[in-house]
Parts: structure tokens; C-alpha cells; sequence
């Protein structure tokens, strides 16, 4: 049980620097995939994009203008953003950008951190509830073998300095 509960400690250290660290890994990573954006729908991470805009109603990095630096944008040449960066209350919306009140003003980055951290902090204290289960258990177990040398019927067998 000591070697569990050692181990659920070590746990929550390593999800403790996970939420520090992801941060700046996300940033990385999302930064790589929406490079990489193509906005044709048989690409893994064009549809992962746009599932996360649509999901967090979000657009962008840090915002919709984000889109600007991407070569998708550069290579459409029709000044707008994908369409999962639209509002669903606007029903004409077409990523224009002439229209910014169409379009999710938030970026997507801070959002995805949140939602990490979020599931990291549901571990961290699962790991916790598990350590306090364990030393609950050490607790009783110790509480048993102590009551358990004060009972009279409770004989320890020694034979020559070694137990039996």
C-alpha cells in the first residue's frame, strides 16, 4: 500500500507540472496545425480545426485576424476566414471579414488550455481521492496491529531468537 500511495503522490506531481507545461505546448502544436490548414474536409487537421472553432465558438489562434498570416488565407485571396469561425446567430455569415460582428471574436488557444486544465484538475483529484483512500487504509491497518499486540490471546512464537 506505502508503495501506491508513493506512487499516486508522484502522480499528481507530474499533472501539477503538466498544467504549467501544456500550456506553451499548445501553443506550439496549434500554431503547427493551423499552418497546415487547407479547409478541405478529408484533412485530419482541417476538420480538427474546425470541429474546435465550432465546438468552443472560437476563431483563430488568439483571434479571427490570426487567419491572416496562414497561407489558406493567403492562397484564397478572398479575405475571409473558414466558415466554423462563424456565429451560429448569423445566419448569412460567409468568414468575410468585412463582417467581424458575424465572426467568434475569442481565440481558440485560450480555451483549449482551459479545457486541458480543467481535465488535468478532475485527474489531479482523482489521484488525490485515491492517495487519501489508501492512507486511510494504512491507517486502519495500523490501528488493527496495534490493538491487535494488547490482546492477551495474542501470543508471538519465539523459538532460539527467531520467529516461528
Amino acid at each position: 500500500m506505502g508503495q501506491c500511495g508513493i506512487t499516486s503522490s508522484k502522480t499528481v506531481l507530474v499533472f501539477l507540472n503538466l498544467i504549467f507545461w501544456v500550456e506553451n505546448e499548445v501553443d506550439r502544436s496549434i500554431q503547427k496545425v493551423y499552418k497546415t490548414y487547407n479547409g478541405t474536409n478529408p484533412d485530419a487537421a482541417s476538420r480538427a480545426i474546425d470541429y474546435v472553432q465550432r465546438q468552443l465558438h472560437c476563431c483563430g489562434i488568439h483571434n479571427y485576424s490570426d487567419w491572416e498570416n496562414t497561407d489558406w488565407f493567403k492562397e484564397t485571396k478572398n479575405q475571409s476566414v473558414p466558415l466554423s469561425c462563424c456565429r451560429e446567430t448569423a445566419g448569412s455569415c460567409n468568414g468575410s471579414l468585412a463582417h467581424p460582428s458575424d465572426l467568434y471574436a475569442e481565440g481558440c488557444e485560450a480555451l483549449v488550455v482551459k479545457k486541458l486544465q480543467e481535465i488535468m484538475m478532475h485527474v489531479i483529484w482523482a489521484a488525490l481521492a485515491f492517495a487519501a483512500i489508501q492512507l486511510l487504509g494504512m491507517l486502519c491497518a495500523c490501528i488493527v496491529l496495534c490493538r491487535r499486540s494488547r490482546d492477551p490471546a495474542y501470543e508471538l512464537l519465539i523459538t532460539g531468537g527467531t520467529y516461528a
